[in-house]
């Protein structure tokens, strides 16, 4: 519920007030992994967690995740400090967005990716 209201926050504060907008896009991104995540559930719902459907689509997951919400933040952080001057020029809000959000983000994302590498180790496992 956090991320949600916090992703709320930033794109509606970037939209009405024109800065942090390129730093929004880059966190929406990572909402790219959302149909993965649901076809897991329908997977596990429909009792296919043996089936090979459910370890390509944990397996894209990873890839997906590892990309979209772990690199991708790395590389919108590399870029903040890049563009450091730039960012400071900024509202104080949108500076706060900027900084909190993302690092909320990335912290919250590093834990469920963690979640899910061990869950494929299980599911891979299993398998054997």
């Amino acid at each position: 519920v956090l991320h949600h209201f916090l992703s709320l926050v930033s794109i509606v504060y970037s939209v009405n007030s024109g800065e942090g907008q390129l730093y929004t896009y880059m966190v929406l991104i990572s909402e790219g992994t959302t149909p993965g995540i649901n076809l897991r559930w329908y997977l596990d719902t429909a009792g296919l967690k043996r089936s090979k459907a459910y370890v390509v689509n944990g397996s894209f997951m990873v890839v997906a995740w590892l990309v979209a919400r772990i690199i991708l933040f790395i590389y919108l952080f590399y870029h903040i400090y890049f563009h450091y001057d730039d960012v400071m020029q900024m509202r104080t809000f949108s500076r706060v967005l900027i900084f909190g959000v993302p690092t909320i983000l990335l912290i919250m994302n590093t834990v469920w990716f963690a979640k899910i590498l061990r869950g494929l180790k299980k599911t891979l496992t299993k398998r054997e």
